[in-house]
């Protein structure tokens, strides 16, 4: 393990950031870089697994248990037609089941031996977490607290991903009803107790906060926000014009795009929908899809889901080679 995570971890940012390009920089600049699965078919990853080299990463996302109240959900999408007018769109009949070709993914981890696979959404069977050592993968789980940490150890990981909740993007929350996103990593890591690797997770933005990290026990620093503006990351236009611009005020936890928690830019979206949405990961991200994809086509930020962490003022346009040197620790 110690060999495959160096200090810093360039995060998997599912939904465009993460490319093989910044994986690849992330390798070559003295870092770990992941590939993300989520929302791609598996003809893509396998694609992306083809263009990376070296001690990469790949994250998968765990299926979860169907929505707990489908009228909720229905309630949402009536809402939610208010924005079919506004992006001239068509909201789907609701999706309650998606395992996001969990099987296949696994399935491709093991055809490319790929160095380590981390689990995002929950703890996978255990037969999943066997196998992969089997094909020569280290296996990480993502957790948000104490709870979490033991189903997850009981599994028996390689490593856990210990993630605060002023990270960017999708808790790893299994419990989206109560998450609020308002306890640190460096908090959550001090209740951590385990006898195999953690790597913190969330709100990382200089070399002082990443060895303070590793002071406190991790054994890497994983950071996403920092390198939402490289110039390799796959990030859409509109929000490296947003991120850059006084439009960004602040970050919010919300459940509006996808029934997941997760720390997003404040928009006129976030601020909208953020009292209503329900629990219902991935039904609401179906539902929102087409009117994400619609904003992102027309350069709207408002009504797009700006994954981003607490520390997004400190990421700036410059090749990941340059940002992961901000972040190593110096000797």
């Amino acid at each position: 393990m110690l060999d495959l995570l160096r200090p810093v971890i360039v995060a998997p940012m599912a939904g465009g950031p993460s490319t093989p390009a910044l994986v690849n920089a992330a390798t070559a600049s003295g870092a770990t870089g992941f590939l993300a699965a989520g929302y791609k078919s598996p003809e893509a990853v396998e694609d992306e697994l083809r263009a990376v080299h070296g001690p990469y990463g790949l994250n998968i996302f765990v299926p979860g248990p169907p929505p707990p109240d489908v009228a909720a959900l229905e309630r949402y999408r009536s809402l939610l037609q208010t924005e079919t007018d506004r992006y001239d769109v068509e909201l789907p009949p609701l999706r309650l089941h998606d395992d996001d070709h969990f099987a296949a993914k696994v399935d491709l981890a093991v055809t490319y031996a790929v160095p380590l696979v981390s689990f995002t959404f929950g703890v996978p069977d255990r037969t999943v977490v066997t196998a992969l050592p089997q094909a020569g993968s280290r296996v990480l789980i993502t957790v948000t607290n104490a709870d979490e940490a033991a189903r997850a150890l009981a599994a028996a990981p390689d490593a856990l991903i210990v993630q605060g909740g002023n990270a960017g993007g999708h808790s790893a929350t299994t419990s989206p009803g109560s998450y609020r996103g308002d306890v640190s990593a460096l908090d959550v890591l001090a209740t951590i107790r385990a006898d195999i690797p953690l790597v913190a997770a969330g709100g990382t933005a200089s070399a002082a906060a990443v060895a303070r990290f590793l002071d406190a026990g991790a054994i890497a620093v994983q950071c996403g926000t920092y390198f939402l503006l490289a110039d390799e990351a796959g990030t859409r236009p509109a929000q490296r014009d947003f991120m850059q611009s006084t439009r960004a005020t602040g970050t919010i936890v919300t459940r509006a795009f996808t029934g997941q928690p997760a720390r997003a830019l404040n928009n006129r979206f976030t601020s909208t929908y953020t009292p209503t949405a329900p629990i219902g990961y991935p039904a609401v991200h179906h539902l929102t899809a087409p009117i994400r994809a619609a904003a992102a086509r027309a350069g709207d930020p408002e009504a797009l889901n700006l994954w981003a962490g607490t520390g997004f003022r400190a990421a700036r346009p410059a090749p990941a080679a340059n940002l992961i040197a901000g972040l190593l620790p110096t000797e």
